[in-house]
């Protein structure tokens, strides 16, 4: 994965990446299995967390629904992919996910969102 741009929100996730391998579907497959897997494993772990109980519950629920699942599900089924065919498309959609945090009302400046790449494109002297 050549990853450009990532915003991680509180309930989702923006990437613009490339596959090098030229499967992006596989790859992002991948990368929802291995993540999915890692995520569940430490709220399982973790002692001191105070939801574990629910969070756990809401994914095997989800995980019910859907008969691709064979226990709970972390990542929603589909991914809502937007091929990126020139500069002007990706500028603009580096800007979107950059600007996830301030619309949201979580920061007012791109750069201060901790989980984003914002900070590798901008001066955060």
């Amino acid at each position: 994965m050549e990853l450009y741009g990532y915003c991680i929100m509180t309930i989702h996730i923006h990437l613009i990446f490339r596959s090098a391998n030229g499967d992006p579907s596989g790859l992002i497959r991948d990368f929802k299995g291995f993540t999915s897997r890692k995520m569940l494993k430490a709220i399982e772990e973790n002692p001191q967390k105070s939801r574990k109980q629910l969070m756990l519950w809401m994914f095997e629920r989800s995980g019910k629904k859907n008969s691709k699942v064979k226990l709970r599900q972390f990542w929603q089924q589909n991914n809502k992919s937007i091929e990126i065919w020139s500069l002007k498309v990706f500028e603009q959609k580096l800007n979107y996910i950059h600007n996830n945090p301030v619309e949201t009302g979580f920061v007012i400046n791109p750069i201060d969102w901790k989980y984003s790449s914002a900070r590798n494109y901008g001066d955060n002297d």
